[in-house]
């Protein structure tokens, strides 16, 4: 079997049903469930089998061995610079200009190719699920789920925040509330429009001169390209962010970076933060605009 995750019912509960504590305590999907029935000892309630019509009482506690998964990436010897991990889940801080998953162009490079074959020199084997995703040249955390419990159960739910470096002087605090869709004839470049998606961007000013400002950025949706979209929008591309505007003349990647990440773990139930200093482009840029003020 996989992981075993182990859930205890609480003390003031005198009744509950075991599927209504699956679903709703454990975070178990009906699908996931029905599977997990199938298995040997797939759930079990203090050591014995529990049926999904049975009831539990404050102080039991339920066990659940999610079965094993297989990867099918191609493992590639890497080094990963690990900010968390835990029996569930594994937090890695991405350098630009890698890939998060392969793709055509990128089949034996990428995040997913050098996790696998970590993962496979501890003994460990899953599925790569990233909960969260970076473009190939943006920097910082992205979390990766061992098992399918995991990664459903954070899904729209991690506090990102962002740092950037941006054209332009950005004074305070403010909001982008713009519809992102495809641009006229790219497959590519989004565009504030007025038939996108709701897409909401606060950003807040760290630093700033006359020509670059640094500054936090969280999400309230997860377009793609949303903040290099809304940023150029508002006529404050990101540096090096040639695709929307930016100037490559100071650093050759769009300078954006996952610094933190906060989120309820799964299982412990635990408030789980995690961060991440800026890499070293954009560290010398953000030493120099310092240096100006």
């Amino acid at each position: 079997m996989g992981n075993k995750l182990k859930f205890t019912v609480p003390s003031e509960i005198d009744s509950i049903k075991a599927l209504t504590f699956l679903k709703q305590k454990c975070g178990l999907s009906s699908r996931m469930i029905t599977r997990l029935k199938r298995e040997k000892d797939g759930i079990l309630m203090n050591g014995k089998i529990l049926r999904t019509v049975d009831y539990l009482t404050g102080g039991d506690t339920v066990e659940i061995n999610l079965p094993d998964e297989k990867s099918s990436i191609l493992p590639v010897c890497g080094s990963l610079d690990t900010a968390y991990e835990d029996e569930h889940l594994i937090i890695v801080n991405k350098p630009p200009s890698m890939p998060v998953h392969p793709v055509k162009q990128h089949q034996s490079d990428t995040l997913a190719n050098i996790l696998t074959y970590n993962s496979m020199q501890k003994g460990e084997s899953y599925v790569f699920r990233a909960v969260n995703r970076l473009d190939k040249d943006t920097s910082g955390l992205v979390i990766i789920a061992k098992d399918k419990f995991t990664a459903n159960f954070l899904k729209n739910k991690v506090d990102k925040t962002y740092f950037a470096l941006c054209h332009g002087r950005l004074e305070g605090e403010g909001t982008v509330d713009g519809r992102i869709g495809l641009q006229d004839g790219s497959k590519i470049v989004r565009a504030v429009r007025a038939d996108g998606m709701p897409s909401v961007t606060h950003y807040k000013s760290i630093v700033c001169t006359e020509d670059i400002s640094y500054v936090a950025l969280k999400l309230e949706t997860g377009r793609t390209h949303q903040i290099r979209c809304h940023m150029s929008s508002i006529r404050h591309p990101l540096l090096g962010d040639d695709l929307y505007g930016g100037g490559l003349d100071i650093i050759k990647r769009q300078a954006l970076h996952c610094g933190e990440l906060s989120f309820l773990h799964p299982v412990t139930g635990k408030i789980i933060e995690v961060k991440a200093e800026l890499p070293d482009d954009m560290q010398v840029i953000l030493d120099k605009i310092k240096g100006l003020k």
